[in-house]
C-alpha cells in the first residue's frame, strides 16, 4: 500500500471512532494507578539504596499497559471498517470518423499566416486531434491532383507523425478541390460510425482534376457525408515568396478563394463555411467545429471496496493475547 493509497481510505461506520474517548481514560488510570501502588516511606538517605539491582522484568512490566491500550486502538479503527475503495470504468464511445482534407499547392507557402498557411493549418490541424481521442481520424492531401496521407485510424500517433510529414511540393502543383473531396469520401464510403465528417481546407479555386467540386459534392450527399470547408487566406493580397536570380523574395500574389463554391458544398451536407484570414482565427474555426462535432461517451463507473479492517482485528488480537501470557508467566506480579 502506497502513501496515495492511504488518502483514499474510507470507513463504513466512522462511528465507532467515538470508542476511541476510552484510551484517553485507560492512559489516565494506569498513571492514577501506578501512583497508588508507589509506597513512601523516609529514609536518612538513599545511598544504600541506590546499590539495589532493578531487574528486568520490573522494567518490563509498564509496557504491559502499553499494549493493551494499542491493541484496543486497533479494535476501534478495525471496527470503524476502514475501506480502499477501487474504481473500474467501462467507456463506450459513439464515435465520428473525421477525415481532414488538406490544400498543399504552392500558394499555400504563402505568409499571411504564420509561420505559413500550411504550416498554421498542420499546427492547428494536430491541435484538433489530440482533443480528439475517441474518433476515427484520417488525413487527405491535395494539390493537382489527391492523395491519402492516412487512411481513418485511432492510432493518432501514426496520424500526427503524417500530418507532421506534409509540405508543398508532394504533389502536382494545382488546386482540385473535387478530387480531394471525392478521395475523402472514398475514405468514409465504408464506415459504420453514426456521423461522417469531412474538415475541407483550401486558399484557392478549383482550376484542375478529373472530377467537379459539384459531382464530389452529389457524391458526398449520397454517403451522408457533412461538410465543414474553410477557405484560408488574408484578404487583398498576401506575401508569397518567389524564386528570382537574386534567390527567394517576397512578392504580393491576389488572394483567390471560390467562397460561393464552398459555402454551397458546405450547405449542400448540411455543414458550414469559415473564412480564415490569420492564425487566431483559424484557431477559433477548428475550436467551433471542434464543439459543433462531439463525440457521445457513456462511462459505467463499478466501485468494489477492498477490506482492510482483518490485519487491523488480527494484530489486536494478538497483541491482547501478548499481554495476558506475559502478565501471568514471566511478568506476574506477586500477590
Amino acid at each position: 500500500m502506497t502513501l496515495d493509497d492511504l488518502r483514499h481510505i474510507s470507513f463504513a461506520y466512522p462511528a465507532f471512532f467515538l470508542l476511541g474517548l476510552l484510551i484517553p481514560l485507560m492512559i489516565w488510570w494506569q498513571i492514577r494507578k501506578r501512583k497508588q501502588q508507589q509506597a513512601a516511606f523516609r529514609v536518612s538517605t538513599m545511598e544504600g539504596l541506590s546499590a539495589i539491582p532493578v531487574s528486568w522484568k520490573a522494567r518490563a512490566r509498564p509496557l504491559l499497559p502499553v499494549l493493551r491500550i494499542v491493541a484496543v486502538a486497533l479494535l476501534v479503527v478495525a471496527m470503524a471498517r476502514p475501506q480502499l475503495p477501487n474504481v473500474t470504468e467501462n467507456i463506450n464511445s459513439e464515435g465520428i470518423d473525421i477525415v481532414i482534407c488538406l490544400d498543399i499547392s504552392g500558394s499555400m507557402m504563402a505568409e499571411d499566416f504564420q509561420p505559413n498557411r500550411v504550416e498554421a493549418a498542420k499546427n492547428v490541424a494536430l491541435d484538433f486531434v489530440e482533443h480528439r481521442p475517441g474518433d476515427r481520424i484520417g488525413f487527405v492531401i491535395f494539390a493537382g491532383e489527391s492523395f491519402t496521407q492516412c487512411p481513418i485510424t485511432t492510432d493518432h500517433d501514426v496520424l500526427e507523425n503524417q500530418i507532421r510529414k506534409v509540405n508543398t511540393g508532394l504533389l502536382e502543383d494545382g488546386t482540385a478541390i473535387g478530387m480531394g473531396l471525392a478521395t475523402s469520401v472514398e475514405r468514409l464510403r465504408d464506415s459504420k460510425a453514426k456521423s461522417k465528417v469531412i474538415i475541407l481546407l483550401t486558399d484557392g479555386v478549383n482550376n484542375t482534376g478529373l472530377i467537379d467540386p459539384l459531382t464530389a459534392l452529389e457524391i458526398a450527399k449520397a454517403f451522408k457525408v457533412r461538410i465543414y470547408t474553410i477557405g484560408i487566406g488574408t484578404n487583398g493580397v498576401a506575401p508569397y515568396p518567389v524564386q528570382t536570380p537574386l534567390g527567394i523574395q517576397m512578392q504580393d500574389m491576389q488572394v483567390e478563394i471560390d467562397e460561393p463554391l464552398l459555402r454551397k458544398i458546405a450547405a449542400g451536407t448540411g455543414g458550414k463555411y469559415f473564412r480564415a484570414t490569420d492564425n487566431q482565427s483559424l484557431e477559433e474555426i477548428y475550436h467551433q467545429i471542434d464543439q459543433m462535432e462531439k463525440t457521445r461517451v457513456r462511462v459505467t463507473s463499478f466501485k468494489r471496496y477492498e477490506e482492510l479492517f482483518f490485519p487491523l482485528a488480527l494484530a489486536a488480537i494478538i497483541l491482547l493475547s501478548l499481554e495476558l501470557i506475559l502478565r501471568y508467566t514471566v511478568l506476574r506480579s506477586l500477590p
